[in-house]
């Protein structure tokens, strides 16, 4: 790889750290609150709201399936009035933490589903407030498999920054693709995976170890 093609890989490099960071935490984030609500208003729960949970179980089913290009192109509309533009790293970094936010609610519903709903009932005894046994109670109690859950959320975001290219988002998939592959270099396509691999490992490991201390409370 010449100098100035590290160089050029280095940018990407930090340009994928900062897509798949603000895209973890913000749509980590709007992903909790969103399930939260998701599970708290599901038929006999806490805060049973049978509309709204129509509402939302109808929007993630809508658009949890779309493949994540299709979605970038989609929310155009709603991404030029919010950030004003359609290309560049914000931009995929706007679509990727929306598109994490409907995955991660999903996961929260379900983890969340998981709790023995005789530590709800206690709590209820207890005098606790809904949304205090939401966040004191039932998170507490299934953090181990959220944690995995995050964990791949984390590496399908990495997956999906590699198309940020596709939109003017740089990052190591457009790196490898206008450096490596379309010059038919090899070694810089080769590199470029092997970093990518790295990342999704550190992330995997992190998730794992983080699981296992949560699991053993």
């Amino acid at each position: 790889m010449s100098e100035y093609n590290w160089e050029v890989f280095q940018t990407a490099i930090g340009q994928t750290f900062f897509i798949v960071s603000i895209s973890v935490i913000v749509g980590g984030l709007l992903g909790l609150a969103l399930g939260l609500v998701l599970y708290a208003t599901r038929p006999g729960n806490l805060m049973a709201n049978r509309p709204v949970f129509i509402l939302l179980n109808i929007a993630l089913n809508i658009v949890r399936p779309i493949p994540f290009v299709i979605f970038l192109v989609a929310i155009q509309p709603l991404m030029l009035a919010s950030i004003g533009t359609t290309i560049g790293t914000n931009a995929v970094t706007f679509a990727l933490s929306l598109s994490a936010a409907f995955a991660v609610s999903r996961i929260v519903e379900q983890n969340l589903l998981t709790v023995n709903p005789g530590v709800i009932e206690a709590a209820r005894a207890a005098g606790a407030r809904p949304i205090s046994i939401l966040l004191t109670v039932l998170v507490p109690e299934a953090l181990g498999p959220l944690i995995l859950g995050y964990t791949f959320i984390f590496v399908a975001i990495v997956d999906m920054s590699a198309q940020a290219g596709l939109f003017g988002g740089g990052g190591i998939g457009d790196f490898a693709i206008t450096y490596g592959s379309q010059r038919y270099d090899w070694p810089v396509v080769y590199i470029s995976v092997a970093v990518m691999i790295l990342i999704v490992q550190a992330g995997q490991f992190l998730g794992n170890f983080l699981a296992r201390k949560a699991l053993r409370r």
